[in-house]
């Protein structure tokens, strides 16, 4: 089990080399529509935040389950 965690990680770690380099691709087109007088940069940095917030609350969600389902069973026990 503790092996297939590590291999995962790993390889997580290795796709995500590559994702990287789309960051300042992206950088540009915003900024060169916001020197236009346009308002998408302001609507990418809500959805980035928004997309950067969903895997911490659902890691809180399942601890906060976690924890109600352990203290439930060591209640009936």
């Amino acid at each position: 089990m503790v092996r297939q965690i590590v291999f995962l990680i790993i390889l997580f770690l290795l796709l995500s080399l590559d994702l990287s380099s789309q960051c300042a691709m992206c950088k540009a087109v915003v900024e060169a529509n916001l020197e236009a007088g346009g308002t998408k940069g302001a609507g990418l940095n809500d959805g980035i935040l928004f997309l950067m917030s969903m895997p911490y609350f659902a890691f809180f969600l399942f601890c906060f389950f976690y924890y109600f389902q352990k203290k439930k069973t060591k209640a009936l026990n």
